[in-house]
């Protein structure tokens, strides 16, 4: 009689252990992160990976406090959306179902700061 064993890297449950950004999710954050970077506005960038909330930040100084902070919370998902743009008092500057449409409230300030 064999037996299954479970590998020790895999959760006993369903859920993943952490949050994380999909590579078309990446893709879409790193072109505009790109953009920012070639107008001089941003420099440079962090991310986390946390049990309910992926984390991108950005920065004008490494020694800074993000500018930006791009969320992905898949548990609001049917709700308000799973994807929100939060400035750096903490406020939702955006929240949505889709992150390309998200993301669109940080093309406007960088058309302000090309002007």
């Amino acid at each position: 009689m064999s037996q299954a064993i479970q590998p020790p890297n895999q959760p006993t449950t369903g859920q993943p252990d952490r949050v994380t950004f999909d590579r078309r999710e990446l893709a879409l954050i790193l072109s505009t992160y790109g953009r920012f970077v070639a107008a001089g506005e941003w420099r440079d960038y962090g991310m986390s990976f946390l049990r309910d909330v992926a984390v991108f930040s950005v920065f004008r100084r490494a020694a800074e406090n993000p500018l930006y902070r791009i969320e992905k919370r898949p548990r609001l998902r049917a709700a308000q959306g799973a994807y929100a743009v939060i400035g750096m008092d903490g406020q939702v500057l955006k929240r949505g179902h889709d992150l390309a449409q998200v993301l669109r409230v940080l093309d406007r300030k960088l058309i302000r700061a090309l002007d």
